[in-house]
């Protein structure tokens, strides 16, 4: 069990990590700046409540052994790969084509990322992996104390990340009320698909 000693040891120093690195651009990141602008704050809320809780179950599969399988099977990681590249591609596309909000159009016809979808990305995220993987090699304590210690890592993991992305929404939200016309929301569109495209490269490297 861990002790209050040992957790006042170990939050400050991953909370400042999990920010670093939920905050910084990534795949999710550049997809949630494009949704906030599309779809609004609150219809991507489930976009950024399904990265969190996608990052807290794959920081949970780490803590207990996923990370071992591509070490043992490192076919597993490749395929994981490819398949994060092309669902990423397609994703990009989707952003790249999407046609300027229109006032009163139908909300089933305009539709951001699901929750599932998000949380599903993230076992294809390579900067998830990374977050997780040296979340919990870094600041995990080790023999009796691991599991609970990692619990506490996942908790404050969940914590941190939900806001740190949500201001990617937001930032999001902002530009789209600069965009003033089809146009401009072509440009926007297209920009942000290309940068969520060019986030492959960290896939396949």
């Amino acid at each position: 069990m861990i002790s209050t000693t040992e957790l006042a040891a170990i939050a400050g120093p991953f909370i400042a990590f999990a920010f670093s690195m939920s905050a910084t651009p990534g795949p999710n990141n550049m997809m949630l700046t494009a949704s906030g602008a599309n779809y609004g704050f609150w219809r991507t809320l489930p976009h950024m409540l399904g990265i969190t809780v996608g990052c807290m179950v794959l920081m949970s599969g780490v803590a207990l052994g996923l990370g071992a399988l591509f070490q043992q099977w490192p076919a597993l990681q490749t395929l994981l790969k490819v398949v994060g590249s092309l669902y990423l591609v397609w994703l990009a596309w989707k952003i790249a084509t999407a046609p300027p909000p229109k006032q009163g159009e139908p909300s089933d016809r305009r539709r951001p990322l699901t929750f599932w979808q998000a949380a599903a990305f993230q076992f294809a995220n390579p900067k998830a992996w990374v977050m997780t993987i040296s979340g919990i090699a870094s600041f995990t304590l080790t023999g009796d104390a691991f599991l609970s210690s990692a619990l506490v890592l996942i908790v404050l993991m969940g914590l941190t990340n939900l806001p740190s992305i949500a201001m990617w929404a937001g930032f999001g939200v902002a530009i789209g009320r600069l965009l003033k016309t089809p146009t401009h929301w072509r440009c926007f569109n297209w920009g942000m698909g290309g940068l969520t495209a060019a986030c492959v490269v960290m896939i396949l490297v």
